[in-house]
């Protein structure tokens, strides 16, 4: 039973005898509602990476300080820096201006995460981390890891380094007591 359905200006839209475009559609489609939920939690597992646990073997730490510039109008932040890495490919970055940690980014083998606790956020995902950020950039230039395109990373005078974007204008610059 062939129906053609078709909306009218001001009338309702209806498809068997009186039927709703909503009864309609859910008649032929019944999991139509669910489908956005499905394919999110399917296809895009982004669960949170659990907590780091420094405790285990394995763990390389060290702490420094850095000052980050955003972006080219944004004013330099100075504050402390704290990098973990570990040989199964995970690490952990924090900028933290005492007693607030601005940034907290981790990586492990498939997934990354990113903090920013000051404006309530946190963005995951799977696979690589997104090439703009540079947190997820800086434990591997740092390993002699030479980051993609318009990433700068130079090691500069007395164990000192930084790593900037020209076009954005964004950079960290700091040192790491080993």
């Amino acid at each position: 039973m062939k129906e053609k359905m078709e909306e009218r200006r001001g009338e309702k839209v209806t498809g068997r005898k009186g039927e709703s475009l909503l009864t309609a559609c859910w008649r032929l489609f019944p999991l139509s509602p669910f489908l956005p939920f499905i394919f999110f939690t399917v296809a895009c597992n982004t669960r949170p990476l659990p907590p780091a646990d420094l405790s285990q073997g394995g763990w390389k730490v060290q702490q420094g300080q850095a000052v980050w510039r955003a972006k080219k109008t944004s004013p330099e932040i100075a504050g402390e820096l704290f990098l973990a890495t570990n040989a199964t490919g995970r690490t952990v970055i924090q900028f933290t201006k005492t007693p607030f940690p601005f940034i907290i980014a981790q990586t492990a083998t498939n997934s990354w995460q990113l903090e920013v606790p000051a404006q309530n956020r946190k963005y995951s995902g799977p696979g690589k981390p997104p090439a703009r950020i540079s947190w997820f950039h800086l434990p591997r230039a740092l390993n002699g890891i030479v980051p993609p395109a318009p990433w700068v990373f130079q090691k500069l005078e007395n164990e000192n380094w930084s790593l900037e974007n020209k076009s954005s204008g964004e950079r960290i610059e700091g040192f790491l007591n080993q």
